[in-house]
């Protein structure tokens, strides 16, 4: 029996459920429109995703990749909650931190007809094996860690954020470079034409 509070939805029903929403989307398309659907809330279930990406089901890891995948594509931030929804269900899950993880980067050229042409693009692939282009609409931010330092986060769908990792972290500090931004001159990155600052210029060279 399911705890005062908690759906009865189990890992199987859930599953079912968001395969054939993925399989019925127009099209074929690969992620389903999770923001056009407002089904009732039917409690919270017993999963979680830890602040290294891995997802839980009652305490045990779920060890298959692609049903993380799968309940990856039904995944909906609402407010500081995040809710696996299918047309028919919603149901609360808890998150530490970030839903996904960003574990791969490539460093790219544009090729457009614009002045863009050339300019770096940095492509990041999530632990779900989602490729997010680092953009206007898909921007990096910067969150001062615990510990003093920096933790940088992905901004992949619709208020879903990816943690990079660390190690990518370390590359992105490598290829930082100071510029102006609103009359203070800021370290960070710049792909796709954009600047992200991580923190003040003057603070990073003091650090060095």
């Amino acid at each position: 029996m399911a705890k005062q509070g908690q759906t009865t939805t189990n890992l199987e029903g859930l599953s079912a459920a968001a395969r054939e929403a993925t399989n019925s989307t127009p099209g074929g398309r690969e992620l389903p429109p999770v923001h056009l659907w407002n089904p009732p809330f039917c409690g919270d279930l017993d999963m979680r995703i830890a602040s290294d990406g891995t997802w839980f089901y009652m305490g045990t890891p779920i060890g298959r990749p692609a049903l993380v995948r799968l309940f990856s594509t039904i995944l909906k931030r609402e407010g500081d909650r995040h809710f696996l929804v299918t047309p028919v269900e919603k149901v609360g899950i808890r998150v530490d931190d970030a839903p996904f993880l960003a574990v791969e980067m490539q460093k790219l050229q544009m090729q457009s007809h614009d002045d863009r042409d050339g300019t770096l693009l940095l492509r990041f692939r999530t632990n779900v094996d989602d490729w997010v282009d680092c953009d206007a609409a898909h921007r990096l931010r910067f969150e001062r860690a615990a510990d003093g330092g920096l933790t940088p986060y992905l901004h992949v769908r619709a208020d879903l954020w990816a943690k990079v990792t660390r190690a990518l972290y370390y590359d992105l500090v490598d290829m930082g470079e100071e510029r102006m931004v609103d009359g203070r001159e800021m370290f960070g990155v710049g792909s796709a034409g954009e600047f992200f600052p991580m923190a003040d210029a003057e603070q990073v060279r003091a650090a060095l």
